[in-house]
């Protein structure tokens, strides 16, 4: 059996369908954020980067870079094993702390990603429980579905941020089933926010534990950066929060909070947690370092939603099809996967920018679209030099402006499981 054939079937379906993905050979530059190294087969360029999820810069910022090589430097690089076999180190336990203290929980527990900190937290969760039925929102991150499907439970799907479909579904159950309500507080590739408080009052109504990803809402929004949460006082209201450290804290990790008996349990079956190595300790104290200067700062947070709202008035006045977005997310409407593809290989080639396509799966077929991720950082000349280099690309490939009509959506499956996870995870 020619085994090496179905392999690059796979490949050659993609390729057929527009939507192959490549990689940029980048290293970001420290001092000079935005920019980026970008290196190609013949040569190397500085580059702007426009789709980062390092939202607030904070992988740049110098207390955070002192504190991951202060600690590198007494404790080494690795964490030397798993939290129960050597690899619980003191300032993975700091985290923990902060997390928690982040959130207004309990207790909090790390995980190797925030992908992880999902699938194994949700599984976990939902298996403990007996007889659970899941209500999962239909626009969830693939981390999120997998958890779900992993978990082994009965599911019910209901429409996006759809609070009445969702009563629906919990009416029809049995009010003496465990239930568990799995959601996000901001949909990364629309920008909009899920109504967290009428979620958490069906939750109320209807007995069921409610667990909500906060990973492109942490350190962004709330007095402390604790996410929408913290923006609109719920925290209390949600069982358990989950985020990441790998974006507006500029590390890596992904995370969840609660009460010491969930985080508990989740240590204790989650296999996800049990054997995987722990982070680093460098990375912790790294982490910790961007909470603790997010906690007491709210200069990023402001200079940040500024730049995003002034992209979204620059680009919506030049014409783009800027799609509505509540958040810090700037989507700008293509609609076809080809030309999604070639007005980003034509601002990195021509306009030394780069920004990733976002296709099917990540979002449905019809909707393709730049994702424009502003930082504190995208000054209003960078916003400028943007929409000059979007204005050539959309003229040189003929790729529509805004006539305000809504995009067509083809009917088509949000995730292909296994195989692909929303861009950003």
């Amino acid at each position: 059996m020619d085994y090496r054939r179905f392999f690059q079937e796979a490949i050659d379906q993609l390729h057929a369908e527009k939507r192959y993905r490549v990689f940029a050979d980048m290293e970001r530059i420290v001092g000079k954020f935005p920019r980026a190294l970008w290196r190609s087969e013949t040569s190397a360029r500085e580059i702007t980067v426009w789709c980062s999820n390092d939202y607030l810069g904070m992988g740049h910022h110098q207390d955070v870079i002192k504190a991951m090589c202060d600690t590198a430097s007494k404790m080494g690089t690795g964490a030397g094993g798993t939290r129960n076999i050597s690899g619980n180190n003191n300032p993975l336990v700091e985290l923990e702390r902060e997390l928690a203290d982040l959130h207004g929980k309990e207790a909090g527990l790390v995980f190797t990603s925030g992908f992880v900190s999902n699938e194994a937290s949700i599984s976990t969760i939902a298996r403990l429980l007996p007889n659970c039925l899941i209500l999962s929102d239909e626009l969830n991150h693939a981390s999120m579905i997998e958890g779900v499907r992993k978990s082994g439970c009965d599911k019910k799907i209901f429409r996006h941020n759809d609070v009445e479909h969702l009563e629906q579904l919990l009416k029809a159950a049995d009010p003496h089933r465990a239930k568990l309500i799995v959601f996000e507080s901001v949909y990364s590739m629309d920008g909009d926010i899920a109504p967290i408080e009428q979620i958490a009052d069906l939750a109320d109504k209807y007995n069921a534990l409610t667990y909500i990803d906060e990973v492109h809402a942490v350190g962004m929004y709330g007095k402390r950066g604790g996410g929408i949460t913290d923006r609109d006082n719920l925290a209390h209201r949600i069982d358990i929060i989950e985020g990441t450290l790998a974006k507006a804290f500029g590390a890596l990790g992904g995370y969840i909070t609660g009460s010491q008996a969930i985080i508990d349990a989740v240590r204790s079956y989650a296999p996800g947690f049990i054997f995987t190595t722990s982070l680093p300790p460098s990375v912790a104290a790294a982490a910790t370092a961007s909470i603790r200067h997010l906690k007491n700062s709210q200069v990023e947070r402001d200079m940040q939603q500024r730049q995003a709202q002034r992209a979204k008035d620059v680009l919506s006045a030049a014409g783009f099809p800027v799609m509505p977005s509540e958040t810090h997310i700037v989507p700008i409407l293509v609609g076809n996967p080809e030309l999604c593809k070639q007005a980003t290989d034509r601002l990195l080639d021509v306009h030394n920018i780069y920004i990733q396509p976002i296709n099917y799966p990540t979002v449905p077929r019809g909707t393709e679209r730049l994702r424009i991720t502003p930082t504190p950082f995208h000054d209003d000349a960078l916003i400028d030099t943007l929409k000059d280099a979007l204005n050539e690309v959309w003229n040189h490939l003929g790729i529509p402006f805004a006539d305000n009509s809504a995009p067509v959506v083809a009917k088509s499956d949000r995730v292909v499981p296994l195989m692909v996870s929303k861009a950003g995870g």
